[in-house]
């Protein structure tokens, strides 16, 4: 593993307008080019979130895709965010994950937000994403998936013989402010237990619903200490993860190998 680089894209989403968040997000990563390894950018990032975006959700053949992978290969980074996406009968908050190559990864949210009524109108995800990029091993997950340790756990000789399943979790969200100290805690809290990584982007400012959002984006290492926190405003940040730094961590600390096993049915 070397070292990878890591861009948070904290922004102020527009409200129900895809072609404007494009243009908006496309302005912010812009001068990423060659300076950055992964690009996160939030849930929703075309919308927010928002039950009545349904009616306008794209398919995998529409705009959004095409955009998501044109900036990969722009910027030579992956690049990853969620938006409402149509597919057969449902309508999905759908992760991608697309990489300079042309090549694209999906994860459906599993755990919708009842809170918000979000499983009355979206159809769920079942399967979690893992992947690799530039040598590290990644799980990208949306939001409520954040207060779900089991889904998010990280097995040992299970994915991968002889190691973690992942090096690096990732969380996109839109996390209302009045919910801020969960937000905060858990992360910390999946690190910890995970022996991993955690990079989570939030986004900022008042939705239509008028919901406030106040950031708090992060990376989080592997003991739960912050490499970066982001405030309550619009932010481009640029960190680099220690590849040398987690394998040490986990020599010294092989809590995994204590771990209990467990199928997720």
């Amino acid at each position: 593993m070397n070292d990878l680089r890591v861009t948070l894209v904290q922004g102020d989403t527009r409200w129900h307008d895809p072609a404007g968040n494009r243009d908006y997000y496309g302005g912010l990563i812009a001068p990423l080019r060659g300076a950055t390894d992964l690009v996160i950018l939030p849930e929703t990032f075309t919308s927010g979130f928002s039950n009545d975006a349904i009616g306008n959700a794209e398919t995998m053949a529409g705009a959004t895709v095409e955009w998501v992978r044109e900036q990969a290969a722009r910027l030579d980074a992956a690049v990853t965010g969620s938006v409402q996406l149509r597919d057969g009968e449902g309508v999905y908050n759908r992760l991608l994950f697309a990489t300079p190559d042309g090549a694209l990864s999906t994860y459906d949210k599993r755990h919708l937000f009842r809170y918000a009524r979000e499983h009355e109108r979206y159809a769920a995800g079942r399967d979690r994403l893992t992947l690799d990029w530039r040598g590290w091993r990644i799980c990208p997950l949306v939001c409520y998936d954040l207060r779900f340790p089991v889904f998010s756990r990280n097995r040992f000789d299970v994915e991968r013989a002889g190691q973690l399943d992942f090096d690096l979790m990732i969380f996109v969200a839109n996390w209302p402010s009045a919910r801020a100290y969960p937000w905060k805690t858990l992360l910390r809290a999946r690190a910890i237990e995970n022996l991993c990584y955690v990079a989570a982007v939030n986004r900022v400012g008042t939705d239509g619903n008028g919901l406030h959002y106040a950031g708090d984006s992060a990376v989080i290492d592997y003991v739960g200490q912050p490499v970066t926190e982001c405030a309550d405003v619009e932010t481009v940040v640029t960190v680099t993860l220690s590849a040398a730094e987690l394998a040490a961590h986990r020599e010294r600390f092989p809590a995994m190998l204590d771990a209990d096993a467990f199928e997720l049915l």
